[in-house]
């Protein structure tokens, strides 16, 4: 794991760059912005049903490490449901673990020459234009790659973005009433004292950049406000929503939501006010030892069948549900700015400690459990 600042140095740094947050709306860092090298080729042009029977040819197995709050259940969870009932014949391990720990873990995985995944699905974004310039990303275009939005692809092909992720805050309709808190400024109104649920920011990046904005827009008296309502804080980005859903809380942030949902909770992306959204990144790794299977479960995700759903597509030939716009017509959804923000860890690092000193540190076990160093293998 490569060594990180210390907590002292990090705050020595600190207030008088007004803690980094001038960088949010900069551009990439030159590392990020490289120039790309050759293309991968044509897009693939065999059917899921082809790619199938070539994954089995192939021996019919296939692991992933996907980024994740919860081994069996949420996205990861569900995605490994749903290829085991599509592909029945395909050995699928799927892993869920939080981005923070399979990165790092692939890492160590490399220097001891024991890597066990064949394909990686995190937030982690800069992690895979750091694994493509140390060449470990297997350079493969899938079917539907140029109906890829091109902020959800790396243009060699050594990435793409399988789904869309975003995250703000939602509330109990029926238990806020009319009062209901319509803008992330109304979060901090004292008359929200003790009703708020929220997933630390300093133990998720995305949860991290959600709160940075709001510290960028409604400036630090804004978090020192929010940390005098005493929210509930907990690890895990579904917590928040599971604690108003059991109305243990009306408020939660720093969560996912159905935008179009009006009742029981209402999840807010209010014009002029930021939220954050995503495209969680997928790459097939180069040594990996089943690259066909992995081809397939690729292919799969970004198929139509896959991607049209409730929410939004990665796609530009998918519309999303009727009431919503593609996620990348939403200038306050801050698309481009996450994975600049990503690109920064040494400001990541310092809004980390930051956060600590108003919210108390991390407490808990992760909620995947602890998979150990070699899930999988």
């Amino acid at each position: 794991m490569n060594s990180l600042p210390s907590r002292r140095r990090l705050l020595a740094t600190g207030a008088g760059a007004a803690l980094g947050l001038g960088a949010l709306g900069a551009t990439a860092s030159p590392a990020a912005a490289a120039p790309a090298a050759k293309g991968a080729g044509t897009e693939e042009t065999r059917t899921l049903d082809e790619l199938y029977q070539a994954a089995i040819a192939e021996g019919g197995k296939l692991v992933i490490y996907a980024g994740g709050d919860l081994a069996n259940s949420g996205s990861g969870a569900g995605a490994r449901t749903a290829f085991r009932q599509r592909f029945p014949q395909i050995d699928l391990n799927l892993i869920v673990d939080y981005s923070k720990y399979h990165d790092v873990r692939v890492d160590n995985q490399f220097a001891t020459d024991t890597l066990v995944p064949d394909l990686v699905q995190l937030q982690t974004l800069h992690d895979f234009t750091r694994w493509k310039r140390q060449g470990r990303l297997l350079r493969y275009k899938p079917a539907g790659f140029s109906k890829l939005h091109k902020k959800f692809k790396d243009p060699d092909g050594a990435w793409v973005a399988g789904m869309v992720i975003a995250f703000s805050y939602l509330y109990d309709v029926a238990a806020a009433g009319a009062n209901a808190p319509r803008t992330p400024l109304d979060l901090a109104d004292p008359r929200w004292k003790g009703a708020i649920a929220s997933s630390y920011p300093h133990d998720d990046d995305a949860v991290l950049y959600l709160f940075a904005l709001y510290a960028k827009t409604y400036g630090w008296d804004w978090v020192a406000g929010f940390a005098a309502q005493q929210p509930q804080f907990a690890r895990g980005s579904f917590s928040p929503g599971t604690a108003v859903t059991n109305k243990e809380k009306i408020i939660g942030v720093g969560t996912g939501g159905n935008p179009l949902a009006t009742s029981p909770n209402r999840w807010m992306m209010t014009d002029g006010h930021p939220f954050m959204a995503w495209g969680q990144r997928l790459a097939i790794l180069k040594q990996a030892a089943n690259p066909t299977a992995a081809k397939l479960y690729l292919n799969w995700q970004l198929s139509t069948e896959r991607q049209t759903s409730n929410n939004w597509s990665v796609r530009t030939d998918i519309a999303p549900p009727a009431g919503l716009k593609p996620i990348w017509e939403y200038p306050n959804a801050n698309l481009d700015g996450f994975p600049r923000f990503m690109e920064d860890r040494a400001q990541v690092e310092q809004l980390k400690q930051t956060f600590a000193l108003y919210f108390g540190e991390v407490k808990g076990d992760p909620t995947p459990g602890w998979p150990g160093l070699h899930p999988g293998a």
